[in-house]
């Protein structure tokens, strides 16, 4: 299924209304074919009528208002992407084997994550104890010219 229309409300913006239809719902436009080396596609829409229309009420309830059951063609359960076609195709068995793996992998990374995540303390911590540090010193060298400044000052009123 796919929605093939649907309508907002002009109020809020919210979806009031929906047309879902099969897959192979209408058929394929026509095109100029744009080179002759390509493979031309197959065939995926089929004229089929099948679909369901609802429609939210002032209650918030969605309600049927149409329905088509009839499909022209077999009904046949196709994976919408190539993951999903991938995990199908595995056997349970592979699929313990890739959560397994997959499992393992993320515990390794996330250990990675916390030792670069001490590391990265580490060096905040040292940088914050050598700033320190180096604050002192400039408060004693300030406080050094300070008494140099004021012994000065004494001996140059001594004379």
């Amino acid at each position: 299924m796919r929605v093939d229309a649907f309508r907002r409300s002009m109020r809020d913006g919210k979806v009031v209304w929906r047309r879902l239809v099969c897959n192979k719902e209408g058929f394929r436009k026509l095109r100029p074919r744009r080179s002759e080396n390509r493979k031309p596609r197959a065939i995926t829409r089929e004229g089929c009528k099948a679909m369901i229309v609802v429609k939210k009420e002032k209650t918030g309830k969605w309600v049927v208002t149409r329905f088509v059951k009839e499909h022209n063609h077999q009904l046949v359960a196709t994976p919408a992407n190539s993951r999903r076609t991938v995990l199908l195709s595995q056997t349970p068995d592979e699929k313990d084997i890739k959560i397994r793996e997959l499992t393992a992998e993320l515990q390794r990374e996330r250990k990675r994550c916390a030792a670069f995540q001490e590391q990265l303390d580490m060096v905040l911590r040292d940088m914050e104890e050598h700033s320190n540090h180096l604050s002192r010193n400039i408060d004693g060298i300030v406080q050094s010219v300070r008494e140099i400044e004021s012994k000065k000052i004494v001996h140059s009123q001594s004379k």
